[in-house]
């Protein structure tokens, strides 16, 4: 294992999204420590992404703070530093609000809130300690501009926080040149979206472009906002315009 490379934590990092971006940082020779609920789903995961030797799979749920500690633990006995958190683990429950469930509120609260907060918090410690660090978070472009064709208000609560947070704590940690950034995806094709195929008429009608992105539209953004050395405190739709107004 690696340990002259910088190291970066992914959650939610078994499939979508968070998969391909374990995937872009391997690809340049960093190591990753990835989380998800199972250790099954890492170790296809893991098989996927040919099993190299600088992945470190941490199974655990990440809105339990123990599991945000061993990510930590784990990762810096394994190779000395962590340089990048990618708070990617999250739900998202759209549905009109009356129909909502006490068990929405719980899932949503859980992975998204909770799952940004305990590890964001020891990134914060172990990041301003050594001076430098990114923490980037996946948020929603819908919390930047709420849509009336999709009643959403549990995701646009708690992703919405989640985007002053980013600026928040980018205010924070500033003095101590770690960089808070969001980036804000709107319609991307992943398993997130099993019904792709079947409302993509719909899905293609919520931004002004009449498409919808792929995951790479998002990792190439997290990869911009990592290795860039001079921008902190952003929230980065990726969302075809769909935040840019009324359409």
């Amino acid at each position: 294992m690696s340990s002259n490379q910088k190291t970066v934590i992914v959650t939610g990092a078994s499939s979508g999204i968070g998969f391909a971006i374990a995937e872009a940082y391997l690809a340049r020779g960093y190591n990753v420590v990835g989380n998800a609920r199972s250790m099954e789903r890492l170790d296809e995961a893991a098989a996927q992404l040919g099993n190299p030797a600088n992945f470190l799979p941490v199974a655990g749920d990440i809105a339990d703070p123990q599991t945000a500690k061993d990510l930590f633990s784990r990762a810096i006995a394994a190779f000395g530093q962590v340089d990048i958190l990618v708070n990617n683990a999250g739900i998202f429950i759209a549905k009109p609000v009356a129909d909502y469930t006490s068990d929405d509120v719980e899932a949503i609260v859980g992975t998204n809130l909770k799952g940004f907060f305990y590890p964001s918090q020891l990134a914060a410690e172990h990041m301003a300690e050594r001076k430098q660090g990114h923490i980037v978070n996946i948020t929603a472009s819908i919390a930047v501009q709420p849509n009336a064709k999709v009643p959403a208000l549990l995701p646009v609560l708690i992703k919405g926080g989640l985007n002053q947070a980013t600026r928040a704590l980018a205010l924070e940690l500033a003095p101590s040149n770690v960089k808070v950034n969001a980036v804000a995806p709107g319609i991307i094709q992943t398993p997130l979206h099993s019904d792709y195929e079947s409302t993509r008429a719909f899905y293609n009608t919520l931004a002004p472009s009449h498409t919808t992105g792929v995951v790479q539209d998002v990792v190439d953004a997290v990869l911009y906002l990592t290795d860039s050395s001079f921008t902190t405190g952003i929230v980065l739709p990726v969302d075809g315009g769909a935040t840019t107004g009324v359409f």
